[in-house]
């Protein structure tokens, strides 16, 4: 199995999930938009990941490589129909490729908080053996305002409500970062984006607390990463 990661930021990558894949003796390409890199010709990839970034959807004319980033998540899933999981900007992504609306949220959600499933999302493969609610890292300022036609609600949270969606038997969105972890916090308060929203969130000086309350998590969120990663598997 060949897995294609794209990446907008060097210090956001699979995370805990890199793990997983090695344990599984899958190799990845990575692919860094951020830095001019190209996306491949994607026949040889059976999955997508796209991961988060400090970028927003409609930043085209700053960033003009999200065009060429949505076109080739529209074709990897709605036409390939191959499988996609999404994080964050990856799930904004995902949505606004096929057709939804991707806009800045009522106030930046950072925090370590949790989400609920919806009722489609209990019945849902991915979310299968899952806690509900669930806890998660969130760190994010835009968010989903509408899902693409035909996709199907999976989870929300009291600040978001399109927290994670599929499409298709087996593309799917989390708004919420499951790949979280040790270095996780440290890495993206060093991004000015990202500690802006933190700091407007939680008040001046709070990286070290977030840091503290995801490093008392990290077993609770490896725990439901490797759930999903392997409910993930199972779909593929």
């Amino acid at each position: 199995m060949k897995v294609l990661v794209l990446q907008h930021v060097d210090v956001e990558h699979p995370g805990v999930f890199r793990d997983f894949l090695r344990e599984d003796g899958l190799a990845w390409h990575t692919v860094e938009l951020d830095q001019g890199e190209a996306i491949p010709d994607l026949e040889p990839f059976d999955v997508m990941i796209v991961m988060g970034g400090p970028q927003d959807t409609w930043q085209e004319d700053q960033f003009p490589w999200l065009k060429a980033e949505k076109a080739a998540i529209r074709r990897f899933v709605a036409d390939m129909g191959r499988p996609y999981l999404g994080m964050c900007l990856g799930h904004q992504l995902l949505a606004d490729a096929l057709g939804g609306r991707v806009g800045p949220g009522p106030r930046p959600e950072v925090g370590a908080l949790t989400i609920t499933q919806t009722a489609e999302g209990r019945r849902d493969p991915l979310l299968a053996g899952v806690p509900d609610p669930m806890h998660v890292l969130q760190w994010h300022g835009a968010e989903v305002k509408a899902l693409p036609g035909g996709a199907v609600h999976l989870a929300r949270s009291e600040a978001c409500e399109y927290q994670a969606f599929r499409y298709g038997a087996h593309a799917y969105g989390l708004q919420c970062h499951v790949e979280a972890g040790p270095d996780t916090v440290p890495n993206w308060v060093a991004i000015p984006e990202y500690e802006r929203a933190l700091e407007q969130t939680l008040g001046p000086g709070s990286a070290q607390k977030l840091t503290s309350d995801v490093a008392a998590l990290l077993p609770t969120y490896g725990a439901t990463a490797r759930t999903i990663y392997n409910n993930f598997k199972a779909l593929i």
